[in-house]
């Protein structure tokens, strides 16, 4: 407890030095912010110099324990006692901020590498021994193995071992002493292969069916070749096989080909079916499966087999896409009459309640499609939007600032953990900025998460601002949710372009809610969330300076970058926003397969049958921040509906493959 206080005492009395700071000389924090960065990136690589030779300024910094963190990282596992020394008297110093936490991770990873098992046992119990860490958990198990303590090992090390994906490494000398004294049966062999094979990690299955026996093996091959083959797999198919697993793997095949083809995989699995009593579960999942994707993918038949489904195999995503198919060919008391099938949450969606009142106009039904759609004008929303162009009357944007509390906000600002989330933000460090913020502000209450928001927002920090209004339910402040970021930025590249200022702002709240470092799973990055490739060829061809992350992550050139490819894709699709907002986010081939048929097709029934939900959402999202930031920038409406014109595929698809 004393060395708890200890922390807590050096950490407050770092934020106190750095409010001073800030408040008593501007100057002075600045400075320390400029020295800290140069400090830093020297530290990463091992050179404490500019951080001594600036030691009397940035001692006395809130961010001085993540300077020193990021140097004595680089001194793990280096020769020499005083190394180790400093190592864990900063953990001793600073050992509840996250740069120690970090830091004692890759300490005890070290130790374990080392094989200085008591030492690492020792922090593993204090820290880890209950986390299911498995690197820690395997190294801590083939250290107390090492140690001749093997009381629990083989039980330990069984529960790490079935698991139905590879393992860390760490754990390979685990499963070898496993092995060594028999504990590598081949039930357990077995129990996790079944795990591998329902996670799919069939390259695993095989590793461990070769410790079975044949038939887990061939069984094993098997899922392989239904996998990377399908249409192979079922077309070579053995109807005389009675073997229930060989059934699951026809059915696994059918439903992975139908992802691409659903019309082949619903044929072969029909021929199968003639000889083959599959059963109606897997049955229903298959044709469910393939009919789902024809709709998806708009085939003629798609309609026909959703509505042919067994009760059995009838749920919500089937029932949306009765919907969505219905849609297509107009067929409005059809989609009322799914629309009113539909129960719970699901039902009370905007977008159910737009397209029911859509239908029941078209049914003939008036004034209950009226009736319907009045409730959903009032929605500051995508389908709020349309309602309202549906009615001719105006758009509820409800824009009610919240109120400032600057007592709480002056609290919440000289509290030390939302100081150092601060200076990490200022001076780079946004990743670990964020997670920080988000640690801080998770435990606060409603009414003191607003007034987070309003002072993340006084400090520039709009995905803080922006992110922490919602979870508080602040949803009407529209300049905390909207803000108008890198405005300059904006303003330039929108005329430069000839985009609009405000669809250029929706794609960015869409993309990464103004986050200039944060990076896709796809590895896009930046403000306008820009892949690597596409940066480097629009940087080419407006001869715009290009030095990779380094352009990106800097918001003036991703904006400018962003809004020149967002204009090439405008031009690539004839103008027309909504498939130009959808090639931005799926890509234009993407976008070109979707587009089917010779006449003209309602933008919204298009929009609602995006194949894919995250782009579906997307194109909504960005349209309804378009009308917003519009709106935020000048005051009037932009009416939503004035973008939807009808799509004509021929002459989108005809611009498209031409460029």
């Amino acid at each position: 407890m004393q060395r708890i206080r200890g922390q807590l005492c050096n950490l407050c009395c770092l934020a106190v030095a750095s409010l001073i700071a800030a408040d008593g000389a501007a100057a002075t924090v600045e400075a320390q912010r400029t020295a800290f960065r140069a400090a830093y990136a020297a530290a990463e690589l091992g050179n404490w110099e500019p951080a001594t030779r600036d030691a009397k300024l940035l001692k006395s910094y809130v961010l001085w324990p993540d300077l020193r963190a990021a140097y004595l990282r680089t001194r793990l596992g280096k020769d020499g006692n005083r190394d180790e020394r400093a190592i864990r008297a900063f953990l001793d110093q600073y050992g509840s901020l996250k740069p120690a936490r970090e830091l004692r991770y890759r300490y005890a990873l070290e130790l374990g590498r080392q094989r200085r098992d008591e030492d690492f046992l020792a922090l593993y119990r204090e820290f880890y021994a209950d986390l299911g860490e498995a690197s820690l958990d395997c190294l801590a198990v083939h250290a107390n193995i090492r140690l001749g303590r093997v009381d629990d090992v083989a039980d330990r090390a069984e529960r790490l071992w079935l698991v139905g994906r590879s393992q860390v490494d760490q754990c390979d000398p685990v499963f070898a002493y496993l092995r060594r004294i028999g504990g590598l049966t081949t039930a357990l062999h077995q129990e996790r292969y079944a795990l591998a094979v329902e996670q799919q990690q069939f390259m695993l299955a095989r590793y461990l069916a070769r410790s079975i026996d044949e038939a887990h093996l061939d069984a094993a091959n098997r899922w392989l070749r239904a996998q990377g083959n399908p249409q192979e797999f079922l077309r070579q198919a053995d109807v005389r096989s009675a073997d229930s697993v060989y059934h699951e793997q026809l059915a696994y095949a059918a439903r992975r080909l139908a992802f691409t083809d659903p019309e082949q995989a619903l044929e072969h699995w029909s021929r199968l079916g003639r000889s083959i009593r599959f059963g109606d579960a897997m049955d229903h999942g298959v044709r469910r499966h393939a009919a789902l994707w024809a709709a998806r993918l708009n085939l003629p038949k798609a309609r026909v087999w959703l509505d042919r489904l067994d009760a059995a195999a009838v749920d919500r995503e089937v029932r949306r896409w009765q919907i969505r198919s219905a849609l297509r060919d107009r067929d409005w008391p059809r989609v009322v009459q799914v629309i009113e099938s539909l129960e719970g949450r699901e039902a009370e969606r905007q977008v159910w309640r737009y397209w029911r009142g859509v239908a029941l106009l078209g049914s003939g039904r008036e004034a209950d499609g009226m009736l319907v759609l009045s409730s959903l004008a009032r929605e500051r929303s995508y389908h709020g939007f349309l309602a309202a162009d549906q009615l001719g009357v105006d758009y509820a944007f409800s824009d009610v600032a919240a109120s400032a509390d600057e007592t709480v906000i002056t609290r919440l600002s000289a509290t030390p953990a939302l100081i150092r989330a601060r200076e990490l933000y200022r001076v780079g460090l946004d990743g670990r900025a964020r997670s920080e913020w988000d640690a801080a502000v998770s435990s606060l209450k409603d009414d003191e998460k607003t007034q987070a928001a309003i002072l993340a927002q006084r400090w520039g920090w709009h995905s803080r601002a922006i992110a922490v209004a919602a979870q508080a339910g602040q949803f009407d402040d529209l300049g905390l949710r909207y803000p108008l970021a890198h405005r300059e930025a904006f303003r330039r590249s929108s005329s430069e372009t000839g985009i609009r200022e405000s669809w250029a702002y929706g794609i960015a709240r869409s993309e990464s809610l103004f986050m200039r470092d944060v990076r896709s799973s796809a590895g896009a990055v930046g403000v306008m969330q820009l892949m690597p490739s596409t940066g480097r060829t629009t940087a080419r061809e407006i001869r715009h300076p290009y030095r990779g992350r380094a352009t990106l992550i800097d918001p003036a050139s991703n904006i400018r970058l962003g809004t020149t490819y967002l204009r090439k894709m405008n031009d690539r699709f004839d103008q027309h926003p909504a498939l130009a907002t959808a090639a931005y986010n799926a890509g234009p081939r993407r976008v070109v397969q979707w587009l089917s048929g010779a006449g003209p097709i309602d933008a919204r029934v298009w929009i609602e049958t995006i194949p894919y939900s995250e782009t579906r959402d997307y194109v909504r999202r960005v349209l309804a921040s378009d009308v917003i930031f519009h709106w935020r920038l000048t005051g009037q409406t932009q009416r939503l509906s004035t973008y939807l014109r009808d799509i004509i595929p021929a002459a989108a698809t005809a611009r498209a493959v031409a460029q």
